[in-house]
Parts: C-alpha cells; structure tokens; sequence
C-alpha cells in the first residue's frame, strides 16, 4: 500500500491519509441529504436519488484515488442538481431520464475533450499570475461557502449579503466551529480539521441542531441507473430527446464550459493544499484527474444522480494531511457505506463544517502576495478572478471574468503577444457562454 500509494516519498501515513479520507467525507456529506432533495423534485424516487448519490460519489472517488493518486474526492455539484431538478427537466416535458442525459452527453463530450489534450493544453496556456488568483478567488469562495453553513452571513435584499443573527443556534453552531479549529490547528492538535468538526457535532446536541438519527440503515434502489437510455411513457429514450432538441444540445455546452474550469479551479485549490502545486502554479500530474473528473460527469448522468464533479471540499482533507489518493479510497468507501447508512451520516449539520472550511480559505489565501499587483496585465484579470469567483458564487463565472478581462488588457496596453492561442480560445468561448447562459 505504501508503493503503490507513494505515501513515505510523500511524507504521509495509512493513519494520516484514513483521518484525512474521514475529514474530506464529512465536509461533503450534506451531499447525501441535499441532492436526493433535489432530484426528488424532478421526479427520481428519493431512495434511487440516495443510491444514486451515494454510489456514484463513491465509484468515480475510489477511482481517483486509484488512477490520479492525489487527494481527491468526487459527488454530484451543487447548483447543476438544481438545474437537472427545475430547468432541464423542464424543459424536456418533465422527463428526468432526458434531464440526466444532458448530463451524460456533457460528460463524454468533455471526456473527448481531455482524452485529445485540450483541456490540459489550456490549463497549461493560463499565465500564472491568474494560476495564482483562481487559488486565491477559490480561497474566498470556500470560506464563503463556510460561513453560509454555518448561519454567519445571511442573503439580505437590501446589501446583497449580511451579518446573520448572532443568538441562532446556527450562528453559534459555526463560531464554535471556525474557534474550535483554530484552537485545535494552533494547538498542533493532530487531524485538528476533523476533530473540529466532531467538536461541533456535539455542540449541536445542547442547540438542537444534532439530532438522533431517525433509523440506522437505508435500503437501495437501482431504479434510475441507465437514465439516459430509459423510456418515457412514449417509449422515447431520454438520449434522444436530447440528440434531437437544440436547446438541450446548448444547455449541454453551458454545462461542459462550467464542469471545464470548474475542475481545473479545484485542482488547483486542492493541489496548494496537498503538495502538488508546481512553482507556476501548474497542477502535477493532472491529466488522469481530469480523465477521471470527466468519465465522472458521464457516470452521474447515466446513474441519475446529476453531474459528479470534483468537490473542492477536498481541500480540507488536504489540509489535514492527505496527500495521496488513499485518502480518496476511504472517502469513496464511506460514501458506499452511506448508501446503507444514509440516516447516521445525515446527523453532520452543514454548520459543523464551516469551520473547516473557513480554515482552509484561510491557508489559501498565502498565494496573493504571488500576484503582481504593479502589472496591470497580471494584476486586473487576477483581481476579477479573485473578486468574480465568491462574488457570483460560480467558480466558473470568477475564471471567466478574469481570461476575458486578461485579453481586453492585453490587447489595450499593446500586448496582445502575450496572449497564447488557447487563451484567446478559453476567451472567446467564455464570451459565447456568458451570452447564452
């Protein structure tokens, strides 16, 4: 285990990396109760959303540990759920077989794309100085995420965003949270990231926010899995349904440009965490995670748990020491597991997390001062990256502010040489993508 998962040449440990898996697996797992939530409304039973969600997240998890060995984990995305749920399906005359088909048409055609080199190719053309803002923008938006589980800032129609209330137990849930970490990483307390998280846990119990679970175990239900190819009531496949309605075919490309930078942002932010960042800024080894985040997207459209993406959750396992995909194949288990154990694991409020969370938006923010903010050409993009990924709550919206603003600038101040060709492609495409989105 230790060659095949290189964990002495990378200064890990079977105990760090099972500590690491547990901590990534309980920053994710609300996943299990809010997808099915959501699929549920677009017809899919809740115990097939369930198995669905939990299956596929642990498949495509385990198989990035296999195949990438970096610390990794993969569940179906936040807010492409809710697209499946309230507009593709919508659109497809109520029909979620041909909702999750899209999503599997998204996902092979992105496959395509890595499998022929021009995913990786524009990863490598992004100058590094926004390289270094997407860690950065990434930092803020996970923090962000973190306070808004834990009931800290709240939506408020007159600022956008405001201070939530201070005597809610959620409030009080997610400060416990984000100080009990603190104390713990200060304390050089080890495996401080998940230990805090349990902290919260049974904070949770005197707030009334931990409850006991209503039943121990869950049944399975394999009913939506081959989604793209069962029938409606009309006999028609929902693959084909798809194939022949252009407004689906454009929704599968606004999805692919989102799943397409969205992974890359993560790696990134994953990568800074985990060791394998290079000194540009560049992502070590990323073409298997990228061949593995693709098929994954395929895999949640055909088992009908909506696109399975490269959660940036994993960033907290990293930061408490997983360095190799091990840490992936014990969160890929524990998802497998939660297919039975769905009601146990449901427990972990979304507020016990934030502090972990809000702890490793923390740590990526060291990579600013790599930014040249004296360059308008490196500094303008960066700063709409870092700005554009927490302010439009979509990591691919923040990149592409930035790779359109970086070709503007470049193209004002007369270096327009500096631009390479796959930029002005990533640009270009971003510009079609905002225009039909």
């Amino acid at each position: 285990m230790d060659q095949f998962f290189k964990l002495s040449e990378r200064g890990s440990n079977v105990g760090t990396e099972m500590r690491a898996g547990l901590t990534t697996f309980l920053a994710m797992a609300y996943i299990i109760a809010v997808n099915p939530s959501l699929l549920v409304e677009a017809g899919i039973p809740m115990i097939a959303a369930v198995t669905a969600t939990c299956l596929g997240a642990g498949i495509m998890t385990i198989l990035m540990g296999i195949f990438a060995n970096r610390p990794l984990a993969c569940a179906s995305g936040m807010g492409v759920n809710a697209i499946v749920a309230f507009t593709l399906t919508s659109i497809a005359g109520g029909d979620w077989h041909a909702a999750n088909a899209v999503i599997f048409v998204e996902g092979v055609a992105i496959l395509l794309l890595v499998l022929c080199g021009l995913r990786e190719a524009i990863m490598d053309a992004i100058p590094v100085s926004l390289r270094h803002a997407i860690s950065v923008g990434l930092g803020l938006f996970i923090a962000m995420i973190g306070l808004k589980n834990g009931g800290i800032i709240v939506a408020n129609e007159a600022t956008m965003v405001a201070l939530g209330e201070v005597s809610d137990p959620l409030f009080i849930m997610g400060l416990i949270s984000i100080v009990a970490t603190v104390i713990l990483y200060s304390m050089r307390v080890p495996g401080a990231l998940l230990v805090g998280i349990i902290v919260s846990v049974l904070a949770g119990i005197p707030l009334g926010l931990t409850h006991m679970p209503e039943a121990l175990v869950s049944g399975l239900d394999f009913s939506s899995f081959g989604a793209p190819f069962l029938t409606d009531e009309q006999g028609t496949m929902g693959i084909v349904k798809v194939l022949t309605n252009p407004t689906l075919i454009v929704f599968a490309f606004s999805l692919m440009m989102s799943d397409f930078f969205d992974t890359m942002g993560t790696a990134m932010a994953v990568a800074k965490q985990g060791e394998f960042l290079n000194e540009d800024g560049s992502v070590q080894d990323i073409k298997p995670i990228l061949i593995v985040d693709s098929a994954a997207a395929a895999v949640g459209g055909l088992v009908g748990a909506s696109s399975i993406t490269t959660f940036i959750e994993s960033s907290s396992g990293a930061a408490d020491g997983g360095r190799s995909g091990l840490s992936s194949v014990v969160v890929g288990i524990l998802f497998i597991l939660a297919a039975f154990f769905a009601p146990v694991i449901a427990i972990v409020n979304s507020a016990a997390t934030c502090g972990a969370l809000v702890f490793v938006g923390y740590l990526m923010m060291s990579e600013v001062h790599d930014i040249d903010w004296g360059d308008l050409l490196a500094g303008f993009p960066a700063f709409m990256i870092v700005a554009g990924v927490p302010f439009t709550y979509s990591i691919s919206d923040g990149i592409g502010f930035g790779f359109i603003a970086y070709v503007a600038v470049a193209a004002v101040t007369g270096q327009i040489k500096k631009v390479k060709p796959l930029m002005w492609v990533a640009a270009i495409a971003f510009l079609i993508y905002f225009l039909i989105v």
